[in-house]
């Protein structure tokens, strides 16, 4: 065990303080305009940049593999956890078909398309979220779920392949009806 003092163990805390995850709190559309209240992960890494798309108050948090090379939207206030992949291409079906004729982007079973989240949904640690995809606002997605296709706002989505299992209102209502102040709030983004 290290001294609380020792030479060793202020070198040691000092190099993996300094590639610990931590919270970017200033974030930049494409145009240079901070956006509100958003952070990102120094973890999370994102490839095409450029072609994705976030709200204010959005929290992308730590480990995460963003590929938005055909467009990816994240509204406002969206939460997604950690160990989350969002693919806007997917090339495997094309590479087994091809074989070691595979050339890329232009072949035959190669999926392309954008993704969409909805305000205030949630997306759970280790989720994958497949090309073509739109989530509604408001929705949760489960950990481990196998995310593709349409998904109506207030969806609580689950599973690989995902499913709708409920709706997140029956959820809400409780705290609502507790907390009758805060229904305006909700009804802001909601309705």
């Amino acid at each position: 065990m290290l001294c609380k003092n020792s030479v060793i163990e202020k070198v040691f805390v000092r190099f993996f303080m300094k590639f610990r995850p931590v919270m970017r709190h200033k974030i930049y559309n494409n145009n240079g305009q901070l956006i509100r209240n958003t952070r990102i992960s120094n973890t999370t890494f994102i490839d095409h940049p450029e072609s994705l798309e976030l709200g204010i108050n959005v929290y992308i948090g730590h480990h995460n593999f963003i590929e938005a090379s055909q467009g990816i939207i994240i509204h406002e206030g969206c939460q997604l956890t950690s160990f989350i992949t969002m693919t806007s291409h997917s090339s495997h079906l094309s590479m087994r078909v091809y074989g070691e004729n595979y050339a890329g982007a232009d072949m035959i079973g190669y999926v392309k398309g954008n993704i969409e989240i909805g305000k205030y949904s949630f997306i759970g640690p280790h989720a994958t979220i497949m090309p073509d995809t739109k989530i509604g606002k408001g929705c949760i997605v489960s950990a481990y779920s196998y995310v593709k296709g349409d998904f109506p706002d207030f969806s609580i989505i689950s599973g690989n392949p995902a499913k709708i299992i409920g709706d997140t209102r029956t959820l809400d209502e409780p705290i609502l009806k507790e907390h009758p102040s805060l229904k305006s709030n909700y009804d802001a983004w909601a309705n």
